[in-house]
């Protein structure tokens, strides 16, 4: 009943994993290929996103397992990165069938028509939304398997798992999702984290970390062609506790010589002293679209002689690499 109530919605979904730990950028990359694909794709950061194929279907002339290899091609030629693909009838399916899948990648189509009696073989814990708290509590009372969820009352399910909670397991166990694809893009945000090698007291040593990561960052937002109003410094010392605060910027910027004037404002208030560091990171937040960012008429020469030739540096870290070139002091630091 489940799996025919999303097949008559005509619903095609998409769930993509991508690699643990991916990178911002990359992950920005891979939701700009799935974009190429369909219209209505929604992230799930960190390394995740859902697409709705019903459109792309009638537009690339293909079926849905189709679209899964030419993505995993794509992504894997021009990014070198894998993903492990699922594909229903709903976001449940798909978001299952997707963690079925195993690293590095693949594909895992399930047929709208079938996917009740598929779910119905798999584990408890395998069913998407349900946790291990959850699982756990329904395997002590003997149900293993998503088709024995399936089967059981949802008033009994309920009192083991709760009302709301209770009834969901049930829908989702029985193939019924109907939550639409939502298109979400990335948060505005950019991160650049830098792990110390070692605990550290050194203040020029920090200072140099600290100028390495605004570099990093102004690049990232240059090559997305964003600006931020807004920074935030985290420190992170020996123990585990951490230090965080923000900057609204002036005005928005993607330039080092902005965010590095804000970023040592931030850490000069942290005030540091006999702090043990072992890590900052450096977010660009509340970003815009640097084409919407007004140009401002300057008579400071300096400035923008520094502007000049911060593009020509981009230019050469094109062709050359990021780590070729960049302030002395952070090479100091890097040898």
């Amino acid at each position: 009943m489940g799996s025919d109530r999303a097949a008559a919605a005509g619903s095609t979904v998409m769930h993509v994993r991508c690699p643990d730990r991916l990178g911002e950028e990359a992950y920005r990359q891979v939701l700009e290929q799935l974009a190429d694909m369909s219209p209505v794709v929604q992230a799930l950061p960190p390394s995740a996103a859902l697409v709705e194929l019903k459109g792309a279907l009638r537009y690339h002339n293909a079926d849905a397992r189709h679209l899964g290899d030419v993505l995993r091609v794509r992504t894997i030629s021009r990014l070198g990165v894998d993903v492990r693909i699922g594909i229903g009838p709903s976001i449940t399916v798909a978001a299952t069938a997707s963690a079925q899948v195993e690293a590095p990648g693949g594909v895992l189509a399930i047929d709208p028509n079938h996917a009740a009696a598929w779910l119905a073989t798999l584990p408890v814990e395998a069913l998407h939304g349900i946790g291990p708290r959850q699982a756990a509590v329904l395997c002590d009372y003997g149900v293993h398997s998503v088709g024995l969820l399936a089967a059981i009352p949802p008033a009994t399910v309920q009192r083991l798992l709760g009302g709301r909670a209770g009834r969901t397991a049930v829908d989702r166990a029985r193939g019924i999702d109907p939550r639409p694809v939502v298109p979400r893009t990335l948060p505005a945000s950019a991160t650049v984290r830098t792990p110390f090698p070692r605990h550290t007291l050194d203040g020029a040593e920090v200072r140099a970390t600290l100028l390495n990561t605004v570099v990093r960052l102004a690049l990232l937002l240059r090559r997305r062609g964003q600006a931020a109003r807004a920074l935030t410094l985290t420190l992170k010392f020996a123990g585990g506790s951490t230090w965080t605060k923000t900057r609204r910027l002036t005005e928005p910027s993607h330039h080092d010589d902005d965010l590095r004037t804000a970023a040592y404002q931030l850490m000069d208030t942290a005030g540091l002293q006999r702090g043990r560091l072992t890590g900052l990171t450096l977010k660009g937040e509340d970003l815009l679209d640097a084409d919407q960012v007004a140009q401002q008429i300057s008579l400071d020469t300096a400035r923008e002689a520094r502007l000049v030739a911060e593009a020509a540096i981009d230019r050469v870290r094109d062709k050359y690499g990021p780590d070729v070139i960049g302030p002395a002091a952070a090479f100091r630091h890097a040898s």
